[in-house]
């Protein structure tokens, strides 16, 4: 039992889960692999996998991808296949906004972060994945996680071609996304 594991369950609290498999679909298809860095970044890592566990990110598109960046998803609110996408990106979960857990951690190839605002303690249920490194984001997003497989299908989803990234017509999406220890 790792010392946060050890900690949380002294707290009452249960530990996290080491990881996600994210099942996509559309352009790219197959599933991803993520390590979690629940000693990073626990608050961050809680909420992902309380609304995995959920089935919050269910049928939720990739809103945003630019080439040679990211790829964004996790719109729990707004961005269900088969909604109103128009306001996809704009929305997160029920529950509060979450305080930043920025570390050292680099945003390299694979490296999974929290969206957010302007505001840095704005993160709620959005996050992306890098396509490439990216260090004018270290220190300014929290890192919550890395693929350890499936990096080819995180390199087939469909890119956006509209302002700001934009996927205009049928993004890729998560079909399923399950936890693992």
């Amino acid at each position: 039992m790792s010392r946060l594991a050890f900690l949380l369950a002294l707290a009452g609290t249960p530990a996290f889960a080491t990881g996600l498999e994210i099942d996509v679909a559309g352009e790219a298809n197959g599933t991803i692999v993520i390590d979690l860095f629940e000693d990073v970044a626990p608050q961050h890592v809680a909420r992902i996998t309380e609304l995995a566990q959920g089935d919050q990110y269910d049928n939720v598109v990739f809103h945003r991808v630019i080439e040679g960046f990211m790829a964004q998803t996790g719109d729990v609110q707004f961005g269900k296949e088969g909604g109103d996408l128009a306001m996809a990106g704009t929305g997160g979960s029920d529950l509060p906004d979450l305080p930043a857990e920025f570390s050292d951690r680099s945003f390299t190839r694979g490296v999974v972060g929290m969206a957010r605002s302007a505001d840095p303690n704005s993160a709620n249920s959005q996050f992306f994945i890098m396509f490439a490194d990216a260090p004018h984001l270290d220190g300014q997003y929290t890192a919550v996680g890395e693929v350890t497989s499936g990096l080819e299908v995180l390199d087939a989803i469909k890119r956006g071609t509209g302002q700001n990234g934009e996927v205009a017509e049928t993004p890729d999406r998560i079909v399923d996304v399950r936890v693992t220890e």
